[in-house]
């Protein structure tokens, strides 16, 4: 049997590490640099979860998710997204105890059952950082902050934002009707899956993506003139807020989001220049969800970003990320005795902190130093029988290939130091 990997998934090979290690090591920085602490939920949880958060009516319930029955015939779900999860640690492990609110973050994979094109997979990751604990928008500010700040530190360039309020369990309702009342008379015009919305979810009517379903949606009412005071006073100081820093940003009132669990602010990160799909991010307020999954009533907000939009952007924009560390030493070696001294010497190396490897196979010199050479070595050390005999080692440094002979106790210090003459 030829194996291949399964349609939707990919091997993350030695040469993309360095797009995937930029992206993750800039989100860990740039979530501490803001207070942010990491946390790691399960990559299945039980099906009903994500029924019960995500929303039964969308597409991700009803069309995307892995799931299967255990071996004690209980439903489970490979989690097609991370803030259900979390939510459940939330009030399971009784984190509302802790000073509130709670910055959060998490990266992994997951797993929704769609069709793969570029960017989209099946199995795919995600960043993931939620607050949890406080409505104010400042903090929806900060969120927003926050994947901003990833975004600009993996040097993707022409960011703004996409704003809008969905409004809460008080005023909805009401815009929600106004909507299913506008297109009533205007069925015939959608698309299938827009006529289960009608029935299932009226709100995900301005989220279609078809040309002609995108059409009606620009002329339907709109939800800002539908809003609460509350929800009203808390976009407009949003808003303000992002006026004060200067980011650039504007009121889409057809972003809704795909979830079920959104209240008040949405939000997206758009990137110019990219294609059609110029999102890099999406997220929002979910103030009523921690209480759906058996917590107390808490406010909250977050986002997810896919790791590999960001590398596709990246790549778009012909931003090139830090190159992968290689080992500074390549340790070479001739005879059995130089191969038993080599072995001694490339762990006295790591064990001082510097990168060491070999070939580890009996071949000639040539041979491993074209292996070397390969791995981009700054330094090869060589022992030969010769060597071993007089306590040295010599070293090559592979940019001009000066070589010099020194005293095997002092070859870790000279390369480690860069004191190779």
């Amino acid at each position: 049997m030829n194996y291949r990997a399964p349609r939707g998934t990919y091997d993350i090979l030695p040469e993309d590490q360095a797009h995937w290690r930029h992206v993750t090591e800039t989100t860990r920085r740039v979530c501490e640099l803001f207070g942010y602490e990491q946390i790691d939920v399960p990559v299945f949880e039980q099906t009903g979860l994500f029924e019960r958060s995500v929303g039964e009516s969308t597409d991700i319930v009803e069309k995307e998710m892995y799931t299967f029955l255990d071996r004690n015939e209980e439903r489970m779900t490979l989690r097609p997204e991370f803030t259900a999860g979390i939510c459940r640690a939330y009030a399971e492990r009784k984190l509302h105890g802790r000073p509130q609110p709670l910055r959060l973050f998490t990266i992994g994979p997951a797993f929704r059952y769609e069709r793969p094109q570029a960017g989209r997979y099946r199995q795919f990751y995600q960043i993931d950082v939620e607050v949890l604990g406080s409505q104010d928008p400042a903090i929806d500010l900060e969120v927003m902050q926050v994947a901003w700040q990833i975004y600009e530190a993996v040097g993707i360039k022409n960011l703004s934002f996409q704003v809008n309020s969905t409004g809460c369990p008080v005023c909805r309702p009401g815009y929600v009707e106004k909507l299913r009342a506008w297109y009533a008379d205007r069925l015939d015009g959608i698309c299938a899956d827009c006529a289960r919305r009608y029935e299932q979810n009226p709100l995900r009517l301005l989220d279609c993506k078809k040309e002609a379903c995108r059409a009606i949606a620009d002329e339907a009412p709109r939800i800002a003139d539908s809003l609460c005071d509350e929800c009203r006073t808390h976009f407009d100081r949003l808003r303000s807020y992002l006026d004060d820093l200067g980011r650039p940003y504007e009121v889409n009132h057809r972003l809704v989001r795909g979830f079920d669990y959104y209240t008040k602010t949405v939000f997206e990160v758009w990137a110019e220049g990219i294609g059609a799909q110029n999102a890099v991010c999406g997220g929002g307020r979910y103030d009523g969800l921690i209480g759906m999954v058996g917590g107390p009533e808490t406010p909250a907000i977050g986002f997810a970003s896919g790791i590999e939009r960001i590398i596709l952007t990246m790549k778009q924009e012909g931003i090139e990320p830090p190159g992968v560390p290689k080992p500074r030493v390549f340790v070479a070696y001739l005879g059995a005795e130089a191969k038993s001294a080599a072995v001694v010497l490339a762990q006295e190396l790591r064990a001082a902190g510097v990168g060491a490897t070999a070939l580890w196979e009996d071949r000639s010199l040539k041979a491993q130093m074209r292996q070397a050479d390969r791995l981009g070595a700054a330094y090869t050390l060589i022992i030969g029988e010769e060597e071993v005999r007089n306590g040295v080692v010599m070293i090559r440094r592979m940019a001009d290939s000066t070589q010099a002979s020194v005293p095997r106790s002092e070859a870790v210090a000279a390369v480690k130091e860069g004191n190779t003459q």
